[in-house]
């Protein structure tokens, strides 16, 4: 979830401040929560702002550069590897475990399709 507007934040202060209501009030005023509202004021205290804080960035991929590099040269050497043995080789030759759903969106964000051979017989279902 996005973090409230600065305007919204700035808004929730001044009510307050000019003595709208308590704390709980200027929450069900502006339909936000009690707890959004107290840890403001401790942000505004401890910072001098009401600005939430910048995105941390979150976790970093196992996938790193040098893997997509090495799934890259795989696939363009071999372009009928199926999503098990490229994570089978992830594992034993770079020791990276990971899931087959994870390894089709690194695949796809590095806009790398699965080929396979045209030389192959085509899938026939059998009719009776």
């Amino acid at each position: 979830m996005a973090p409230y507007s600065v305007d919204l934040r700035q808004k929730v202060v001044d009510a307050y401040e000019r003595g709208v209501g308590s704390q709980r009030q200027v929450a069900e005023l502006f339909g936000v929560s009690i707890s959004f509202v107290e840890k403001l004021f401790m942000r505004l205290r401890s910072t001098g702002t009401v600005a939430p804080k910048p995105h941390a960035g979150g976790k970093r991929s196992r996938v790193d550069e040098v893997a997509r590099q090495h799934l890259a040269q795989w696939l363009h050497a071999q372009s009928d590897l199926t999503l098990d043995e490229l994570a089978q080789r992830l594992k034993t030759e770079l020791d990276i475990h990971i899931g087959l759903p994870r390894l089709c969106r690194v695949l796809k964000q590095m806009q790398l399709s699965r080929k396979k051979r045209r030389s192959m017989r085509r899938n026939v279902t059998p009719t009776r």
